[in-house]
């Protein structure tokens, strides 16, 4: 574990096992019914909603892994601030289940919301905050 400037240690996700499932092709909504508290399955869902259009299924989605994201969080030691890098892949379904979150509340007109996510993704990880168009 690394340190940022303030001395806050990294919080580093175990591997999540729907991962593998979603790279070998299985369906995203089939994997969050196995896999409920994945937040890459949840975001993996929200992103392909907004992709269609379906705006408030994506933000549901978004929501529902943004919150799995955080009950993972802490139970690996997160206290409500410091980074959780990019680099370390297992982290990824938390920073774009946040993305598809600030993206989803700003389509529907959450503009507050919209802004605190969109801090909180770059604060929790410039890295995946540049990857992921923020």
């Amino acid at each position: 574990m690394t340190d940022n400037l303030l001395g806050i240690p990294e919080t580093r996700l175990p591997e999540d096992p729907a991962a593998a499932r979603l790279e070998e092709g299985v369906a995203p909504d089939q994997v969050a019914a196995a896999y409920p508290t994945s937040s890459l399955a949840w975001a993996t869902l929200a992103e392909d909603a907004l992709a269609d259009g379906r705006t408030v299924e994506g933000y549901a989605y978004a929501r529902t892994g943004y919150h799995r994201a955080l009950d993972s969080l802490r139970k690996n030691g997160w206290r409500g601030q410091g980074p959780v890098p990019w680099e370390h892949e297992p982290n990824r379904g938390f920073l774009r289940a946040l993305a598809a979150l600030s993206k989803a509340a700003g389509e529907i007109g959450e503009g507050d919301e919209e802004q605190r996510c969109a801090q909180f993704l770059r604060d929790s990880s410039a890295t995946g905050a540049a990857e992921l168009g923020f």
